[in-house]
């Protein structure tokens, strides 16, 4: 059987949806909720509800925000760790969106923070690992993160990667993340993260530069849709579906879900990348980055 092992982050995230110009220094008025979120919780979430079991390696405060985001995870019929880290606080997100559904983040990482190989689970029964690019950034996880990667890799598993925002990206450089690359199997970013790391302006340029560091990519493009290429195969691109755009948070991690569904059953690119289409289509339609429904 299929089950994938997620490695990230766990977040409640606050989400703000502003409907006018944000007025600084005064009120600005704004309809507010909570959700669950952190990419790899997000990706777990997606996989689960759409029939893949997944794990969460979650690492979580002893704080209420801490127990809502498990309880969220069960509902969602996700397999988890549940180490509880005395004293600190769970992973917040505070998100603003637009009114055309476009987000800007503050994430607190928390709990998340100190990941080491102690919270990898036996990797019997797994079929593919998800790594998103926050523990490695993250200078207190970066190390645990790099052990788990590595003993991943001696256990013949498959590493599907997203690197995070250029934003992150930065603040440990091109060449260290270029260097991250070379230790997985899939990359999967957007267009602004594959002009960063390649320093090529054009998606399909952009790709070719990469496949020299990873065996596969995969650049999400947002309305336009998604694209992938393997070393040695053609270039597959998909359109995006049309669909009311309510809010953008999470639609990456939803596609993430769909094309490893996808890709890791079948290995037919136009395959996943119509079903990581799929997810995003859903996930933007609604407030939040999590999937609608239970399982």
């Amino acid at each position: 059987m299929t089950k994938v092992l997620c490695l990230g982050d766990i977040m409640l995230d606050v989400t703000a949806v502003v409907g006018a110009p944000i007025n600084q220094g005064v009120e600005t008025r704004a309809v507010i909720s909570t959700q669950g979120g952190g990419a790899a919780a997000n990706v777990a979430s997606w996989l689960a509800v759409s029939g893949t079991p997944a794990h969460l390696i979650a690492r979580v405060g002893d704080d209420a925000a801490g127990t809502t985001v498990l309880a969220e995870l069960d509902k969602y019929g996700v397999e988890h760790s549940q180490t509880i880290i005395p004293g600190a606080n769970t992973g917040v997100v505070v998100v603003l969106v637009d009114a055309l559904g476009e987000r800007t983040m503050f994430p607190d990482s928390g709990a998340n923070s100190g990941l080491s190989l102690a919270d990898l689970p036996s990797l019997d029964g797994f079929t593919a690992v998800y790594l998103s690019g926050y523990p490695l950034v993250n200078p207190r996880s970066r190390h645990g993160a790099l052990d788990i990667l590595r003993a991943v890799k001696a256990a013949g598993l498959p590493v599907i990667f997203d690197p995070s925002t250029v934003g992150v990206l930065l603040e440990v450089g091109l060449n260290q993340v270029r260097e991250w690359l070379t230790l997985v199997d899939v990359v999967i970013l957007n267009e602004e993260e594959a002009h960063f790391l390649s320093g090529e302006n054009n998606p399909v340029e952009a790709a070719t530069e990469l496949l020299k560091l990873t065996p596969m990519v995969v650049i999400k493009r947002g309305g336009i849709g998604a694209m992938a290429q393997a070393r040695g195969s053609q270039l597959v691109q998909v359109p995006a579906l049309e669909v009311d755009v309510v809010d953008t948070t999470g639609a990456g991690d939803a596609f993430a879900a769909g094309f490893i569904q996808s890709w890791i059953g079948e290995r037919e690119l136009v395959d996943a990348l119509n079903n990581g289409a799929a997810l995003a289509a859903q996930c933007v339609a609604l407030v939040g980055s999590r999937p609608a429904t239970a399982r």
